[in-house]
């Protein structure tokens, strides 16, 4: 007889200790296994390493932030297809022009993130955005 399913992986990569606290205790409390980084560079080795099935990923952090991440991710070939949320306090509409922006120059162009959401979130809303796109 099989045993349980193995638990889903999150990676949440964020420069404030606060929020990957809240982030990762919202998953973790709701059966997935929660994994933290606390920038870019951090982020992206810990996605190869781990292979994660979500990232949450923030935008603005000190050294390599997470848009240089997320580029970097959606052009690995082996990373391209985990699911990743954005979480900012940086507005969709501009995070989207600056996609938009770094497109431009792109031989192959930069998709946009499966969902989007502004800090502060509210913890229903991860989750629920999360177990959507797990699905």
């Amino acid at each position: 007889m099989p045993g349980p399913a193995p638990k889903k992986r999150i990676l949440i990569v964020d420069d404030e200790m606060d929020m990957r606290i809240f982030i990762s205790t919202v998953f973790k409390t709701s059966g997935f296994e929660a994994m933290t980084a606390k920038n870019g560079d951090e982020g992206f080795k810990a996605a190869e390493k781990e292979s994660p099935d979500l990232i949450i990923l923030d935008i603005m952090m000190p050294g390599e932030g997470g848009a240089l991440m997320y580029k970097k991710l959606k052009s690995d070939s082996t990373l391209k297809s985990i699911p990743v949320i954005m979480v900012s306090a940086v507005g969709e509409e501009t995070f989207n022009h600056y996609l938009t922006m770094l497109n431009t120059q792109a031989d192959i162009p930069i998709p946009a993130p499966d969902a989007y959401i502004e800090k502060p979130p509210e913890a229903n809303l991860v989750l629920e955005t999360a177990m959507a796109l797990l699905n």
